[in-house]
């Protein structure tokens, strides 16, 4: 891996947009595409996507204990707001060949969908309830306690 990948910071420090590679080819469009432990810093062990989410919808809201993702807008725009119990920002996606590095224990809420937008996630780790934190007080709570290890 790539040691540029690894986050340098936790928490929405670590939050940031990642250029994916595109190339054009005149007369046949452009392609993007993504390399695991190459434009992630992680090995991609789920992909799915939102879509038909009412246009200024919201998703998310929860945090991951160790889940990683990498989100991209392939079609439409979102924002997506993060937040790890200190700091707060907010990040735009609209372009197909960007993607937004999500590490763990960070909330995250998605919102302001676009009508028709559809949102790529690639996650680290397999679908497991275990390990999302739905409410907001224990998310708090958590990193009160230091829970970053």
């Amino acid at each position: 891996m790539t040691t540029s990948l690894v986050p340098a910071a936790e928490g929405v420090a670590a939050c940031r947009m990642v250029e994916l590679p595109s190339v054009r080819s005149e007369g046949l469009g452009e392609l993007s595409f993504i390399e695991a432990e190459r434009h992630v810093p992680f090995e991609i062990r789920r992909v799915y996507c939102l879509y038909d989410v009412p246009a200024g919808g919201l998703r998310g809201g929860h945090a991951h204990l160790q889940l990683q993702q990498l989100l991209v807008a392939l079609s439409g725009s979102l924002d997506v707001v993060v937040n790890d119990g200190h700091s707060e920002a907010r990040f735009r996606l609209l372009h197909r060949n960007q993607g937004l590095y999500l590490p763990r224990m960070v909330w995250r809420d998605l919102e302001n969908f676009s009508g028709g937008a559809v949102c790529m996630v690639l996650a680290s780790q397999h679908f497991d309830e275990s390990d999302y934190i739905r409410k907001w007080d224990d998310f708090a709570s958590l990193v009160e306690a230091g829970t970053r290890a």
